[in-house]
């Protein structure tokens, strides 16, 4: 089978995301494959981030924020990912949010891998070498996303707000991402982060990126039955 013949069989292919409660992404089977493949996605979303950053041509839309929170509190990039993470899970409780394995994972695995990867990349010259690595850490960033999607372990803090919020006020996850990214981008920017063109392609880009992948790196499972209560288990006493 050519190259070709195996993204397409993989584009095509077919599999649910299932929505479970935490201890039921557990309980899912076909673990070690997941957290796998889950750790191994939010290292190059990690990298990817890193890469956005050298390339100077603009972050995403909370990197944006992060950026320019760090113009500000004495931490590193990637220390500011985590820390910003945590706060972010403090307001899923309002929210009634559950944060899984891949949730908790995402706000400190994505950090490191931001900071081991600018520790080890240099700043780079060159109009045409920036462009590229925006466009591959865009690229890549999106197959990353797919991947820890994909591991159906929890969305990360930020999925996880997002999709809070739809849950509680109705609108729609379109709506309530734009309102979201729009809000950080510009605290992000008014705080010194970097806006560019690499932000409005990002914002374009992504979603697109993390739809074309997401089918062929998801993990197939099936949610776990529920666990019996002790007054339907066993047989009932005379």
């Amino acid at each position: 089978m050519t190259p070709i013949q195996v993204l397409r069989r993989g584009v095509s292919r077919r599999v649910e995301l299932v929505p479970m409660n935490p201890i039921e992404q557990l309980r899912a089977g076909r673990l070690g494959r997941r957290i796998t493949q889950l750790l191994v996605g939010l290292g190059l979303f990690g990298v990817t981030m890193a890469l956005m950053l050298r390339a100077g041509l603009g972050l995403e839309p909370w990197g944006v924020f992060t950026y320019g929170l760090t113009q500000h509190i004495p931490l590193s990039y990637g220390q500011m990912v985590v820390a910003s993470s945590f706060v972010i899970l403090l307001l899923w409780i309002p929210l009634k949010q559950w944060p899984g394995l891949g949730t908790v994972a995402n706000a400190v695995v994505i950090g490191i891998a931001t900071d081991l990867t600018l520790g080890v990349v240099p700043e780079i010259e060159g109009l045409g070498w920036r462009v590229l690595v925006m466009l591959v850490a865009i690229v890549g960033n999106g197959i990353a996303g797919a991947m820890y999607i994909g591991s159906q372990l929890g969305p990360g803090p930020r999925d996880g707000l997002m999709t809070g919020l739809h849950r509680r006020t109705g609108r729609s996850i379109r709506l309530v991402r734009t309102s979201i990214e729009v809000t950080v981008v510009v605290l992000g920017w008014l705080l010194g982060g970097i806006v560019g063109v690499g932000t409005v392609l990002y914002a374009v880009l992504i979603g697109p990126v993390v739809q074309f992948f997401l089918p062929m790196l998801t993990v197939r499972i099936e949610r776990p039955a529920p666990r019996p209560t002790p007054s339907t288990s066993g047989s009932a006493r005379p």
